[in-house]
């Protein structure tokens, strides 16, 4: 039988409740919160061209908040400012959501531009 005591050092048992102050931190690796990132920048991308590279993305996380470098492929032509805001916007919103962390910087480089097929195919009959 296990005995719950409230005071000492004795070992609390199995059901006793734990002061806040003395509860474990839970710590949520930089690559786990990287790979979210990524996943949430492949999410607002939608389509990607047909040879891109999947979104990757590098994270420093210190006191709960989160540094995320995106990098990734678009189709060109496209609005590429508008579409590196949009991966800004769900990278904070999905990692926020997801672990709980501030990320006040999202910086997004875009690696390589894929020009669309029938872009690519009116070139070709020119």
């Amino acid at each position: 039988m296990t005995s719950v005591s409230s005071g000492g050092d004795e070992p609390r048992g199995a059901g006793a409740v734990i002061p806040a102050g003395e509860r474990g931190q839970t710590t949520i690796a930089d690559r786990v919160v990287a790979k979210i990132a990524s996943q949430a920048a492949r999410e607002a991308l939608g389509k990607l061209p047909q040879d891109a590279a999947r979104p990757h993305a590098t994270v420093v996380v210190h006191h709960d908040v989160a540094r995320v470098r995106v990098d990734l492929e678009l189709d060109y032509p496209s609005d590429i400012g508008s579409r590196c805001g949009q991966v800004r916007r769900h990278v904070v919103e999905r990692v926020g959501a997801l672990v709980g962390m501030e990320v006040p910087e999202v910086a997004v480089q875009v690696e390589r531009l894929h020009l669309a097929a029938a872009h690519a195919a009116q070139g070709r009959t020119r």
